[in-house]
């Protein structure tokens, strides 16, 4: 991690921000709050405009092509590397209105090989790009205390660096393009697999007569405890909310980039292999669009034993 200072020449840069969900609008509004002039674009409806109406300094623009006509360094924060490149490479996308020079620095969470090809082709157009996916939930969003793991060549990070310091508290320059998000699917595939063993760790517990939330305290004072144990077992489990805002088909796919990755250099990862499978079942049984914490919520039908506490709520 640098903690060298940022370079003050690029503070005032015009930003272009792209994907305005859970995460996309509170990292746009620090960026406008650190005195940016912020353009906003989101196929949802009215979500660019609502942004707007709530934070001084940032303007909705009607197009990608607007948002690129407008801005220095883009911004994206989009569910996977297709869509990075859809939007980048559509008929009416960011190059249609970028000018040479510009900056694209893409913190969703996507597949590595994706980015490298969309940094080839953008090069050809004199634009730049860095990977700098996040660690930090949508908490680490709205309090500006993001982890970056980043990717890029150095002057390029050193360009994008004021950015993210507006919108996080670490930055971590791990290599080349692509190094970024490769860290961060396996960061989130260790979480993933962590996640199912805790869980299945406390359904046989509970089973056997122990106390999930006592278990859960015990583990935080041990060798098993986690960032599961200590931000989501009380929280999401033994609460019974289930109510993480990370979807679990997103945690599906970062794990699939993981395995894919494995693959392609040739490696055997038979731990992470059954992980995507089982995750691949909860996905299918819990259905579309539902939080990350569900997983437990299949562990517990599999397993036959509901997670609660003499404190869980009835």
């Amino acid at each position: 991690m640098s903690n060298e200072p940022s370079p003050a020449s690029t503070a005032r840069e015009r930003v272009g921000f792209i994907g305005l969900g859970v995460m996309g609008a509170p990292m746009a509004g620090h960026l406008a709050r650190a005195g940016h002039a912020v353009s906003v674009y989101d196929l949802a409806p009215g979500a660019a405009q609502r942004l707007a109406e709530s934070q001084p300094g940032i303007t909705a623009r009607a197009s990608l092509r607007e948002v690129a006509a407008h801005s220095d360094v883009i911004v994206t924060m989009l569910p996977n590397g297709r869509v990075v490149r859809e939007v980048v490479f559509a008929d009416d996308g960011l190059l249609a209105g970028w000018a040479r020079g510009g900056l694209l620095l893409d913190t969703s969470s996507a597949e590595p090989w994706i980015t490298r090809e969309t940094a080839a082709r953008l090069a050809e157009h004199g634009i730049a790009m860095v990977d700098a996916p996040v660690s930090g939930a949508a908490w680490g969003a709205q309090a500006a205390e993001l982890v970056f793991m980043v990717g890029g060549a150095q002057a390029d990070v050193a360009r994008a660096r004021p950015l993210l310091d507006a919108m996080g508290r670490a930055v971590f320059h791990l290599g080349a393009l692509g190094a970024g998000h490769t860290m961060k699917c396996l960061n989130n595939l260790i979480t993933a697999v962590t996640l199912t063993a805790t869980a299945e760790g406390l359904a046989i517990g509970t089973r056997a007569g122990l106390d999930p939330a006592v278990m859960t305290d015990v583990l935080n004072e041990a060798t098993g405890g986690s960032w599961i144990t200590r931000t989501h077992i009380h929280q999401r489990v033994i609460s019974r909310s289930f109510d993480d805002p990370f979807k679990l088909e997103l945690m599906l796919k970062d794990m699939g980039i993981a395995v894919d990755l494995a693959r392609e250099l040739g490696m055997p990862a038979p731990i992470s292999e059954e992980g995507r499978r089982l995750w691949q079942q909860a996905d299918t049984a819990r259905g579309p669009g539902v939080s990350v914490s569900e997983l437990v919520r299949w562990v517990e039908t599999e397993a036959g034993t509901e997670i609660r506490s003499a404190t869980s709520p009835r």
